[in-house]
């Protein structure tokens, strides 16, 4: 497969089968960052804004870092030497921060995770860098929560996982309606989770909710 330098602003044909992306380079998309200036009725030319257009290149690499992740691998590596340990992993109030797909602005709370594991278990860090390589996407709350679930539900196939979101939603808070301080909270539960109900509100419990 042809390697795609995107920082390069060349161009190639159509006809290429081996292109399977038309990802614009880093020069195009300094360039759209300028034309956004100059739409909201500033002039991308004075001082304090030249370098704005890089900047913001940059931002967008950090914050969507995650279409560069593949959440499945980082899961990969488990650990099976637990003294048989089989009730609840959990981590709670992971940072999230992700962006809104229809606005582009920004969502901001937490997430816990938990899972019942069956045998084996994954690095605790993998967990939050899990959350990271969807968050770090254009999303929508609902989808994040069920995708963090699955992939876990997938490789680690515990015997039951849960996750819960709660984020404010800046395109609800800075536009539109304008209500600060909401919290949307979304959940999944899989397994045990999902069938026992003693063990969901042993999770709640443990979440604080």
């Amino acid at each position: 497969m042809t390697a795609i330098a995107y920082d390069e602003c060349s161009r190639v044909s159509e006809d290429d089968e081996d292109i399977i992306s038309s990802r614009p380079c880093r020069r195009e998309a300094e360039d759209a960052v300028r034309t956004l200036i100059a739409w909201a009725g500033d002039d991308p030319n004075r001082e304090g804004l030249l370098d704005t257009p890089e900047r913001v290149v940059r931002a967008f690499e950090e914050w969507f870092s995650g279409y560069g992740q593949d959440p499945e691998a980082i899961l990969a590596r488990t650990f099976e030497e637990v003294e048989n340990y089989d009730d609840i992993v959990l981590l709670r109030d992971i940072r999230l921060e992700s962006t809104c797909e229809h606005h582009m602005a920004p969502i901001i709370g937490k997430i816990h995770i938990a899972y019942l594991p069956d045998g084996k278990v994954v690095g605790l860090s993998k967990l939050a860098r899990l959350v990271d390589a969807f968050a770090k996407r254009l999303q929508i709350q609902e989808k994040l929560t069920a995708q963090i679930a699955a992939t876990l539900d997938d490789v680690l196939t515990p015997r039951g996982v849960a996750v819960v979101i709660e984020a404010e939603h800046h395109c609800m808070s800075t536009r539109g309606v304008h209500r600060h301080g909401v919290d949307t909270i979304t959940t999944r539960f899989t397994g045990v989770f999902d069938k026992d109900p003693v063990m969901q509100q042993r999770f709640l419990s443990l979440i604080k909710r």
